[in-house]
């Protein structure tokens, strides 16, 4: 795909501009910022990428945040294996139909053909609760609260694409056992809560909250809540993360009971709730610019870049000094800051090159800065230049990075509402679909219908479906027919193309 500068350069001074436009070429651009901005390296197995230490750092902080805040809620981290033997990840009939496309089965040891074959988890209900229903006896055993952070492999025949659609991606994953359904239903909006956070707060992506149909929703379970978000580039929506309540149905099948106080038999009830690596890949669509990455302050490795221009004659030592004494005092203050003293490359290299990785901040400290105990600094997201004054550039510089996350917040989300079109008849449906919006409909929630909305659009572009029945609903005045069947609608429902 995109190699290193090695295309036609755009910019010939550095050899490092981009051959794509995000506006043109939307795909080729994705792919090519994420080599050049040094997220993934692509890797000799299709569907597969390394993740380089700009992109590992963002999982980290994101991991950190979501981890202390299910730890609040005294969820346990564990891990379990890799492998799942064929006769327990079929035990559940719609569970296993929902993956079998996906899983990857392990047939082989060395030369020799394996006596029953092992797949590889796409994910781990079935891993586990044959163990719940080992530890779980009576009443005091619940709730039982795990999360494991791992890999999980699904085989994708469809386009691969870095983050969003990979063939092994890192996630958390947990999966709860309660006495009560009061209980499951509860921490399925706690943890979709926190799952917008992650988007809103820390990527800088708004998302809608809400439910998915039941074509939609996880094989298997009860019910499925999910955070929309969409890529106005692309007219698509794409499921950010999400939290399901399983019921009573694996509880069933692995025999999941306990006893009340009161001595009776009761099944526990399930939840299971996961995102991944994914959010990455949202947050390089949504942000990105023609110049490269364009990162968040919360999730940025380095927030502050920091840059030496020494002219001929400047005392270039000077400079040097000031640098290092700008980022540990930016450092000490808990902001994460470096500076770029590397003498092979030109100021002007080294701010495409920061621009390209979509560091928040750039500092330029020079001789005129230094004479007026100042740094001029530059912000990734709109270029906007400002002197700051070295005595007080902790506070500044916060007051900068806060408004970053803020305008980035801001911006994704004028452009996401300019997407969205509400419609009332099928017709308006098609001429919104074709226009590449995010399209809010009143429907009658009849399964039937959605399958009938993927059928009648189905195209080169990929067919039409439920995104979610958003939490928030408008008012739905009485006599409202759904758009696609005429027949009395009951809810105000997300509809689009998606990834």
């Amino acid at each position: 795909m995109a190699g290193g500068g090695k295309k036609k350069e755009v910019k010939k001074e550095t050899g490092l501009g981009l051959s794509f436009k995000k506006e043109e070429s939307f795909g080729e651009w994705y792919s090519e910022v994420v080599v050049n901005g040094e997220m993934i390296e692509y890797y000799d197995i299709s569907g597969c990428y390394i993740l380089r230490p700009w992109a590992m750092s963002i999982w980290e902080i994101m991991q950190a945040f979501f981890d202390a805040e299910i730890k609040k809620m005294k969820i346990k981290n564990c891990y379990f294996p890799l492998f799942v033997s064929s006769s327990v990840l079929e035990k559940e009939k719609d569970h296993v139909e929902g993956f079998a496309p996906e899983v990857a089965w392990v047939t082989k040891s060395g030369k020799s053909d394996l006596e029953i074959p092992v797949a590889i988890r796409p994910t781990s209900e079935t891993v586990m609760y044959p163990y719940f229903s080992k530890w779980i006896r009576g009443h005091r055993d619940l709730p039982l609260k795990l999360n494991q952070w791992c890999n999980v492999v699904r085989w994708e025949f469809s386009n691969p694409t870095p983050f969003i659609r990979s063939r092994e991606f890192l996630w958390q994953e947990g999966h709860t056992a309660f006495a009560t359904k009061a209980e499951a239903d509860e921490e399925v909006l706690q943890i979709l809560e926190l799952y917008r956070r992650i988007y809103e707060e820390f990527l800088a992506i708004p998302v809608i909250k809400g439910r998915k149909s039941e074509m939609e929703k996880f094989a298997g379970g009860l019910y499925t809540t999910s955070v929309e978000a969409f890529i106005p580039n692309t007219g698509r929506g794409i499921q950010g993360a999400t939290s399901h309540c399983l019921g009573q149905n694996f509880a069933k099948m692995f025999e999941i009971n306990f006893e009340n106080e009161k001595g009776e038999k009761g099944m526990v009830w399930q939840n299971s709730w996961a995102y991944s690596t994914r959010t990455i890949g949202v947050m390089v669509m949504v942000h990105g610019d023609d110049k490269g990455l364009v990162l968040p302050p919360k999730v940025a490795s380095v927030q502050v870049i920091v840059v030496p221009v020494p002219y001929k004659d400047a005392d270039t030592q000077g400079i040097f000094d000031a640098c290092t004494e700008t980022v540990d005092t930016l450092c000490k203050a808990g902001i994460r800051a470096e500076a770029d003293f590397r003498d092979n490359y030109s100021p002007g290299w080294k701010y495409s090159h920061w621009e390209m990785k979509g560091v928040p901040l750039r500092i330029e400290i020079g001789p005129k800065d230094l004479a007026n105990n100042q740094v001029r600094a530059v912000r990734r997201d709109n270029a906007a230049k400002k002197d700051i004054s070295r005595v007080n550039l902790v506070e500044q510089v916060k007051c900068i990075l806060d408004d970053i996350n803020q305008s980035l917040f801001d911006a994704a989300k004028q452009k996401r509402d300019a997407c969205i079109q509400v419609v009332k008849t099928w017709d308006e449906f098609k001429e919104a679909l074709s226009h590449r919006k995010m399209i809010l409909a009143p429907w009658c929630d009849e399964e039937e219908v959605e399958q009938d909305v993927k059928e009648r659009t189905r195209g080169e572009m990929g067919a039409a479906k439920s995104l979610c029945t958003p939490f928030e609903q408008p008012e739905l005045p009485e006599g409202t027919k759904c758009f696609a069947s005429g027949k009395p609608a009951k809810k105000w429902t997300y509809w689009g193309r998606s990834y």
